[in-house]
């Protein structure tokens, strides 16, 4: 058996320590504030100053561009932390890692210097601008368009569904560069370049904190040095990204799950029917046990493939579309379980797990739709 099987992964104590400091914010800071920034649409703006004061945002980077260089299963351990008490919270750190990971793959050491300290210290807001309304999993047919004008590139074309619109300082955005041959390039687009604009908003089921929306691009004006990687190499590093970013959405899903299975345990230990709590009703026990024991199993696979992540291992992309897949498919069902648990007081928007329902949904869809992730493990089996 090869060491990729044998080796799953380890967590040093200083991983751990860094995990329990970053539960320990979630549960006081952000727990309490999950219902009104679900309830008012709120970019808690607070929060993320707070990530950036005890270096959370700083985990997606490397130590030479002001980061923790902590690797990628403790960004999972994170996002897993901070989705238990609010998952639109925990996009923030997702979005940090996915907006600036095409830099850090691809870019130019100019681009890495220019862009990544100040995203480690939280100065600046990454987003990251692939879809389209005609190009969500088949990027190559995107409509957005880039020409190189002397030394400056000229983008034009709208993008939907990207999160951190409007509250990003730059957005790495996706153009075709080469139509007939459906080529793409990556830029690096300043939101206060001219002719850029949020066209509007989607109002959405879940994760509300988190603002999503439409960026257009009339004739907006790059140099040519804000190009990452190769010209008509866009689509290498929009898929060498989500490779290993749809693991922020494992573990998103991983901490979703989590924490309506550990509200719905509490809720089931207090609430009495028939003259006793109904946690000790075997019907009630069994429905937590499966949903315990399922998120481990979904969680083992997210630690394992994070691990696969920090040490490039060939066929990373088998490891890490297999638990999205599973952790997604499992915050759906977990949180479901978890609304019938509470009964009607699930259905509220008073009690937690009707949000979390609500949240989990998106975690089979984004980062690659969960359909996708099965196509990419069975062409990887093939």
């Amino acid at each position: 058996m090869s060491a990729s099987y044998t080796d799953a992964y380890s967590i040093p104590q200083e991983h751990l320590d860094l995990r329990d400091m970053i539960r320990q914010i979630a549960q006081e800071r952000v727990a309490p504030r999950a219902h009104d920034i679900d309830k008012h649409s709120e970019y808690p703006q607070d929060l993320r100053e707070l990530f950036a004061e005890n270096d959370i945002l700083a985990l997606p980077f490397p130590v030479e561009y002001g980061g923790t260089g902590t690797g990628t299963l403790m960004l999972t351990m994170a996002v897993e932390e901070i989705a238990k008490a609010c998952a639109a919270t925990a996009l923030m750190l997702m979005v940090q890692d996915l907006g600036t990971l095409p830099i850090q793959l691809a870019g130019s050491e100019e681009l890495k210097q220019r862009f990544l300290p100040k995203c480690a210290a939280g100065e600046w807001t990454p987003a990251f601008a692939l879809s389209e309304p005609e190009a969500g999993s088949d990027p190559a047919a995107m409509r957005t368009t880039a020409r190189l004008e002397g030394d400056e590139w000229v983008i034009n074309g709208t993008k939907n569904w990207i999160s951190n619109a409007g509250v990003a300082d730059f957005y790495v955005v996706f153009a075709s560069t080469d139509r007939e041959q459906r080529k793409t390039t990556a830029f690096v687009v300043e939101a206060d370049r001219p002719g850029f604009s949020i066209g509007g908003y989607e109002h959405k089921m879940g994760i509300k904190g988190s603002p999503t929306g439409s960026p257009v691009l009339e004739d907006v004006r790059v140099p040519a040095e804000n190009v990452i990687g190769e010209v008509n190499g866009g689509l290498k590093v929009a898929l060498a990204t989500l490779e290993r970013t749809r693991l922020g959405a494992a573990a998103q899903a991983v901490g979703v799950a989590q924490g309506a299975t550990d509200y719905a345990t509490g809720y089931a230990k207090e609430r009495v029917t028939f003259g006793k709590p109904i946690f000790e009703h075997q019907a009630i026990q069994f429905r937590l046990a499966e949903m315990e024991a399922r998120i481990a199993a979904a969680r083992e696979l997210t630690y394992r493939a994070s691990a696969a992540a920090d040490r490039n291992e060939v066929g990373l992309g088998k490891w890490t579309s297999m638990a999205k897949l599973v952790a997604s498919d499992t915050a759906m069902w977990a949180t479901t379980e978890a609304v019938q648990v509470l009964g009607g007081y699930g259905y509220v928007s008073d009690y937690p797990v009707e949000r979390m329902m609500r949240d989990a949904k998106i975690t089979q869809i984004y980062e690659g739709t969960n359909e996708i992730q099965r196509l990419v493990i069975a062409r990887s089996m093939a």
